[in-house]
C-alpha cells in the first residue's frame, strides 16, 4: 500500500513547494500547481507564465481543479491511515489482505469472518485496487473529455468575443457616420435661418439708426436754444427788454421734430414654422439615408410552374395554365423564393399585396425539400403569414386581432436573424400583424406565393413607400 501511495504521491506533488497540492489549480497547458505557490511565483514575473513549460498564460487562468483537490484530500487521508496502521488491521492486528466492497474499506481475514462483514462482498486487495483504479481511470477519461469540451467552448467564446468587438466597432462607426449627416444638416439649417433672421432685422435697425441720428441732432439744437433763452431771462432788465423780441423769435421757430416715430410691437420670428419645416426636410433626409430600393429580388428559377415572375424580378402573378419550365433542383412545388438568402444580420423588405385575397409571405429554410408541399410550421423551417379569402393566418392558425376594415396594402417583413425573430408589419399603421420568435437553424430565403390571378404581388421599393 505504501508503495502505491508513493507512486500516486508523485502525481499529486506541486513542482514549486514539492509537497502535496494545496488548493490545486490547472493551467491551459495542463500543468497543475498550488494556488498560493503559483501566485507567489507570478509576483516575480513580468508576465504570468507556467513555471514548468514557461508558456504565457491568459487572464482567465488558472482554473481551480475540484477533482484534483478531492484526490489530494483523499490521498492525505489514506497516507495518514497507512502510516498509523502500517497496513495492519487496528482491531485484529492482522494484515489487510481483503477489501470490503460494501463498506468500501480494506479488512483482514478475521474481519471477513466476523458478523460485521457477514454476507459482504469482498475481494483481494490487489484485485479490488486494480478494478477500482480502472473505474477511476474511466471516470478520469470522461472528466478529461469534459475538460476538452469546456476548453473548446471557451475558445469558441473567446473567438466570438473578438468577432463581436469587430462588428461592434464597425456598427458604431456606421452609426457615427450616419448621425454626422444629421448633425451637419441641422447645423446648416440653424446657420441658414439665423442668417435669414438677421437679414430681416438689418433694414429695420438701419432705419432706426437714421431716425435716432436725426433725433439726436434735434435734441442738441433744442438744448442749445433753451440754454440761450435761459441766458436772456437771467440778463439785466434793460438788456432783457432790449433782446426780448429776439428771444420771442427763438420760441417762434423751435428746432423740434416734425414727426415722432411710433413704437411698433415686435413681430416674433416664426420659430415654430422654422422647426416644423426643418423637421419635414429632415424626415426626407432620413428617408434618403435608409430607403434606396427593395433589398430583395425574385429568383425565377425557384418559381413553381403556376407562377409568372416579371422581367425585372420584382413581381409575381398566378396563372391558371401551367408554364412550360424546366424541373431544375431549385424550383419549388409551390411559391417562389428571393435570389438573396440570409444567415445573419437585420433585413427588411416590403411587399405590395393590394386587393390580392390569396397570398402567402414569409421565409423558408435553405434545406427544405422543394419538390413537396411544405407544411407551414417553423419546425419544418417555414415561417409564413397568409391571407386566405380575407382571413389572416399565422401558418395554419387564424389571427384574430386584425381588423378586416383596415386590411394592409403593404406588408413589411423584418427579419432579425441574430435575434431569431421575424415580424410582419403594416407600415402605415405601424402595427405588428404577426410575429415569430425562437431562432433559425439554417440560412433562410424570403418566400412569396399567390393564388389570385388578377392581383400580382410586388416587391415595393421603400423609397416609393416613403414618398406617398
Amino acid at each position: 500500500m505504501m508503495d502505491t501511495l508513493a507512486f500516486l504521491e508523485e502525481d499529486l506533488t506541486c513542482l514549486i513547494c514539492c509537497d502535496i497540492f494545496t488548493e490545486p489549480v490547472t493551467l491551459k497547458c495542463g500543468h497543475s500547481l498550488c494556488e498560493e505557490c503559483l501566485r507567489i511565483f507570478w509576483t516575480t514575473q513580468d508576465a504570468p507564465q507556467c513555471p514548468v513549460c514557461r508558456k504565457t498564460c491568459s487572464q482567465d487562468e488558472p482554473t481551480k481543479s475540484l477533482v484534483l483537490r478531492g484526490l489530494c484530500e483523499s490521498f492525505k487521508k489514506r497516507k495518514l491511515t497507512a502510516v498509523l496502521s502500517g497496513d495492519v488491521c487496528p482491531e485484529h492486528k492482522e494484515a489487510l489482505k481483503l477489501f470490503c466492497l460494501d463498506d468500501q474499506q480494506p479488512i483482514c481475514v478475521v474481519c471477513y469472518t466476523s458478523k460485521k462483514h457477514e454476507n459482504h462482498k469482498c475481494s483481494p486487495v490487489d484485485e479490488a485496487a486494480g478494478n477500482l483504479k480502472e473505474d477511476l481511470k474511466m471516470q478520469m477519461d470522461r472528466y478529461q473529455a469534459t475538460l476538452a469540451d469546456l476548453k473548446k467552448a471557451h475558445e469558441s467564446c473567446v473567438k466570438q468575443t473578438g468577432l463581436n468587438k469587430e462588428h461592434a466597432s464597425m456598427t458604431e462607426n456606421q452609426i457615427k457616420k450616419e448621425f454626422e449627416k444629421l448633425h451637419r444638416f441641422l447645423r446648416d439649417e440653424e446657420e441658414k435661418h439665423i442668417r435669414s433672421f438677421r437679414g430681416e432685422m438689418e433694414p429695420q435697425d438701419e432705419k432706426l439708426k437714421s431716425v435716432m441720428k436725426e433725433l439726436s441732432k434735434q435734441i442738441s439744437d433744442l438744448s442749445e436754444n433753451m440754454a440761450a433763452i435761459w441766458q436772456d431771462i437771467e440778463a439785466e432788465n434793460i438788456t432783457f427788454l432790449q433782446n426780448y423780441s429776439n428771444t420771442l423769435k427763438r420760441f417762434q421757430h423751435p428746432s423740434v421734430p416734425n414727426t415722432t416715430p411710433l413704437l411698433q410691437e415686435y413681430e416674433r420670428y416664426p420659430t415654430q414654422t422654422v422647426i416644423f419645416t426643418t423637421w419635414a426636410r429632415m424626415q426626407n433626409l432620413v428617408e434618403q439615408l435608409i430607403c434606396v430600393s427593395s433589398p430583395v429580388t425574385l429568383d425565377p428559377d425557384t418559381a413553381s410552374n403556376k407562377l409568372l415572375v416579371s422581367e425585372d424580378c420584382t413581381s409575381v402573378q398566378y396563372v391558371e395554365m401551367k408554364l412550360d419550365v424546366s424541373d431544375n433542383p431549385e424550383r419549388l412545388y409551390g411559391g417562389v423564393l428571393a435570389s438573396q438568402g440570409f444567415s445573419s444580420g437585420l433585413h427588411c423588405w416590403d411587399v405590395e399585396v393590394g386587393d390580392n385575397n390569396n397570398w402567402t409571405l414569409g421565409v423558408m429554410g435553405e434545406k427544405v425539400n422543394r419538390k413537396k408541399l411544405c407544411k407551414m410550421d417553423p419546425k419544418n423551417s417555414f415561417w409564413c403569414f397568409r391571407n386566405v379569402d380575407g382571413i389572416y393566418k399565422k401558418g395554419t392558425k387564424k389571427v384574430s386581432d386584425i381588423d378586416g376594415n383596415e386590411r394592409p396594402n403593404i406588408i413589411r417583413l423584418q427579419l432579425d436573424f441574430s435575434e431569431g425573430e421575424l415580424r410582419f408589419i403594416d407600415p402605415f399603421r405601424n402595427k405588428i400583424l404577426c410575429n415569430y420568435t425562437g431562432g433559425f437553424t439554417e440560412k433562410v430565403f424570403p418566400y412569396f406565393c399567390t393564388k389570385d390571378k388578377d392581383k400580382p404581388l410586388s416587391l415595393f421599393p421603400e423609397n416609393k413607400l416613403n414618398q406617398n
